[in-house]
C-alpha cells in the first residue's frame, strides 16, 4: 500500500468524543498528525462523512472537525482535519508537540 500521509506522525493516547450526523461514540487517538489522526473506537463511520471530535489532553478539551477517510470494523477510522481557522491548526500542533 502506497503511503499517502504528507504530515509527521506521533504516536499518542488521547482520549476523544467524536460525533457524526447519524452515531457518536469515544474512542482513544493512538496515531496523530498535524492534518489527521487515527481513532481506535467500536463505533461505525462513512468514508467521506464530516465528523466532530473532541480531543481531551492535559491541556483541556479542544474541538475539532474533519473527514472521514476510511474505517475499520471494530477497531476504528482515519480522518483528515478540516481547519476553520489558523487558530485550530495550531490547536493541533500544540497537543502533538505535548504528546511527546
Amino acid at each position: 500500500m502506497q503511503e499517502r500521509r504528507t504530515s509527521e506522525r506521533v504516536r499518542a493516547n488521547l482520549n476523544v468524543r467524536w460525533e457524526t450526523l447519524k452515531a457518536q461514540g469515544r474512542g482513544s487517538v493512538c496515531d496523530l498528525s498535524s492534518s489527521g489522526c487515527f481513532v481506535l473506537t467500536g463505533g461505525e463511520v462513512t468514508a467521506g462523512e464530516l465528523l466532530r471530535m473532541d480531543l481531551i489532553s492535559a491541556d483541556g478539551i479542544a474541538t475539532f472537525w474533519g473527514n472521514v477517510v476510511y474505517g475499520i470494523n471494530e477497531m476504528g477510522f482515519a480522518v483528515r482535519f478540516v481547519f476553520g481557522s489558523e487558530a485550530d491548526k495550531q490547536a493541533v500542533e500544540r497537543i502533538i508537540r505535548n504528546a511527546h
